[in-house]
This record gives C-alpha cells, sequence and structure tokens, in this order.
C-alpha cells in the first residue's frame, strides 16, 4: 500500500455511549464507521462524483491489525482489534465498538460525545487494484460528472471519531488507482467524442460531394 492508494471517508452518523457491565462501569464508545447503499454528496475536486459502498464489499477485507483513533491520529490511539475494539459486518454496514483506553484525550472525547458536540465517524481504507472493485460510470445527476459503487475493500486501517465532517464535503481523498481509471475513461470519452465528429464531418462531405454532382449533372 502506497500513500497514493489510501482512501479516507468521513460520515455523519450518531454515535452511542453505553455504560458497560463491568464492575469499574468503564464507558464503550459505539456506532458505524460506514453503512452499505449510503450515496455520499458531491465529492472530487479533479472531477466530480458520488459514491456508495455496495453491500458485500467488506466480505474479504483485512481487518485484523485495524486501530480507533480520534481525528486518525496516530497519537491518539483509543484501541485496536483483537484488544479493546470489536469489528462487526453486518447488513448495515460495519459496527464498532471501542472500550477506550483510560487516558486524558479519551476521556475528554467520552464528555463531547456525551454532550453531542462530537457524533462522526470515519475509516481510512484501500481499493484492490482489480476491475471488480470499483465501478465508475457517467452521471446523469446535474453537477456530477460520474457515480462509483466500491464493491470490494481489501484493507481498513482505522476507524476514526471526527470532530470535522468531510464525507460530504468535496475534499474526499481518492486513491491513485481510482484517479487513473478515471482519467482512461475521460481519454476513451474525447476519443470517442472525437470519432463520432469525424463521422459527421464524413457524412456532410458525403452529402455535399452528392449535391455537388447532382448539380453538375443537370
Amino acid at each position: 500500500m502506497t500513500i497514493n492508494d489510501l482512501e479516507t471517508r468521513q460520515m455523519t452518523m450518531p454515535i452511542q455511549m453505553r455504560a458497560s457491565t463491568d464492575e469499574n462501569d468503564d464507558p464503550v464508545i459505539e456506532g458505524y464507521a460506514l453503512k452499505y447503499d449510503k450515496p455520499s454528496e458531491i465529492l472530487g475536486g479533479f472531477v466530480r462524483f458520488r459514491e456508495q459502498i455496495a453491500p458485500g464489499a467488506l466480505d474479504g477485507t483485512d481487518m485484523s491489525n485495524v486501530v480507533a483513533t480520534i481525528n486518525h491520529d496516530q497519537n491518539q490511539v483509543l484501541g485496536r482489534s483483537g484488544v479493546n475494539l470489536t469489528l462487526k459486518p453486518d447488513k448495515v454496514g460495519l459496527r464498532f465498538i471501542v472500550k477506550p483506553t483510560d487516558t486524558t484525550f479519551a476521556r475528554d472525547l467520552i464528555t463531547n460525545i456525551r454532550a453531542g458536540v462530537i457524533n462522526q465517524c470515519s475509516f481510512a481504507f484501500t481499493v484492490p487494484d482489480n476491475n471488480e472493485a470499483q465501478e465508475w460510470t457517467e452521471s446523469t445527476r446535474d453537477g456530477v460528472d460520474y457515480e462509483r459503487t466500491i464493491r470490494q475493500i481489501d484493507h481498513l486501517y482505522d476507524v476514526s471519531v471526527v470532530t470535522t465532517p468531510a464525507y460530504p464535503d468535496t475534499e474526499a481523498t481518492v486513491g491513485q488507482r481510482s484517479i487513473d481509471m478515471v482519467k482512461r475513461m475521460q481519454s476513451k470519452q474525447e476519443k470517442d467524442a472525437v470519432q463520432q465528429k469525424r463521422k459527421q464531418m464524413l457524412r456532410k462531405f458525403e452529402r455535399q460531394s452528392l449535391l455537388d454532382s447532382l448539380e453538375g449533372g443537370d
């Protein structure tokens, strides 16, 4: 995985707080890091697109070493899979449950979640390099160039509680493979447009030649 392949998405999803049932009554943070079939807002910078994650996209995903963080900050780790972070794919999407370690930033986070100040989740992932992993199609929506469907996620790197919603924003990070795929589509469309233009010019020329020959015959 290179830095150009890593994609992050932030989603405005409610986070529920509950108290665990152990003797210490420790807090637990839980929510959905992603949901299937939920269209995003308009994303992108080099191209305008909307996307959604198809059911089953997590079927083969490597989630063996995922960290829970605050704002994707590796210095503010709440938990790790196999230790105190549980990831549960279901029919809705990917649910996470983390029992944060007893740190100052975790306690501050819990206070903000309980107050409703912070209520968004995020995830960082990569898409495998194959044609089945994602699909880009031309969009019929105004102001949108393409519709993207993510069918496979090969690696999940983190789930994060975030303070600023970026999923419904135009600054979503898109992997280099996806950029290359869109550029190939754009190149093909440009070539098709040129070919269509040539055909139109040829038909116009043929019609004019026919008219000229008829006039010459008179």
